[in-house]
């Protein structure tokens, strides 16, 4: 049965644009990260404390550091995300239906947002390490149209999920919704927000809908290299304060990325290797 958020989404609904191979950009690895500037380094790993200096006093900033793991931990998690013979990452397949969805048992995370939200090019940010995995972008907003599949080696899966919103599939209710309700081995879902637009109504519904289904998820804003420092910091307070207030099953922190300038995206890696049980933390989450 349709549920009543989906539903929605469906109602409220993203075109295919040539397929691109990712070249491995300068500031995908911690080696080169390495060569930067202490300060600059930071900003890339730990995108917040550019933000730190411009938190009111009263506001406890480590609300928005809970998972703030070391360099040991990012090390970790980059090898994971680093393809070897013997740890191949690529595409598996894509699928429209839960009948051709691929039987797998090791952990499952998956990507879902609105339209144009810069889904597809923060996954191909997760994976510059392994160039050779193709990620299809489009400038064309609703560009995915089935979930995709992408193996890492055998530690997790990562699902490519159909945008919400403008020019979604008309069948987007039909592969969402079972998926999300039915994939035993989903451990996390990851639910984009834009940035500069800040919550929609259709990521409300979408936040409804993970709610509905009591999954646990996580809010990551992308774009922020688009976005101004004072409209980033008043979303995520506003982002933490709706978390605390109304939502269960969603990870008190939320987190910030750039797929352009590459803030973030080690610790986003890291998040995934520990929720999928591919890494315990050297020291324990404040």
């Amino acid at each position: 049965m349709m549920s009543v958020s989906t539903g929605m989404l469906l109602r409220f609904q993203t075109g295919i644009g040539a397929a691109s191979i990712r070249q491995a950009h300068h500031l995908s690895s911690l080696r080169h990260a390495a060569q930067l500037s202490e300060r600059k380094r930071k900003s890339l790993l730990y995108p917040f404390n550019d933000l730190e200096a411009h938190v009111s006093r009263q506001v406890d900033q480590q609300r928005f550091q809970l998972f703030q793991p070391n360099m040991e931990d990012l090390e970790h998690a980059e090898r994971l995300f680093t393809p070897s013979p013997k740890h191949h990452i690529g595409y598996s397949t894509s699928a429209v239906r839960t009948d051709h969805m691929p039987e797998l048992t090791q952990p499952e995370v998956c990507f879902i947002g609105r339209s144009n939200v810069g889904k597809s090019s923060l996954i191909r940010a997760l994976f510059s390490l392994a160039p050779e995995v193709e990620v299809r972008v489009s400038k064309t907003a609703g560009h995915t149209k089935k979930l995709n599949f992408f193996t890492v080696g055998k530690a997790f899966t990562l699902v490519d999920m159909p945008g919400y919103g403008h020019r979604a599939p008309e069948d987007f209710v039909d592969m969402v919704e079972p998926y999300l309700q039915e994939r035993q081995n989903l451990v996390r879902t990851f639910l984009l927000v834009d940035g500069g637009a800040g919550m929609q109504k259709l990521d409300l519904v979408a936040v409804e809908m993970c709610e509905e289904f009591g999954i646990p998820y996580v809010l990551v804003v992308t774009k922020i290299d688009r976005t101004r420092q004072g409209v980033l910091l008043a979303l995520l307070l506003q982002l933490h304060d709706f978390i605390k207030h109304q939502t269960s099953t969603c990870f008190a922190q939320p987190f910030i990325v750039s797929s352009v300038q590459y803030s973030g995206i080690h610790l986003l890696r890291c998040f995934i290797a520990h929720v999928t049980g591919n890494l315990q933390l050297s020291s324990k989450p404040t």
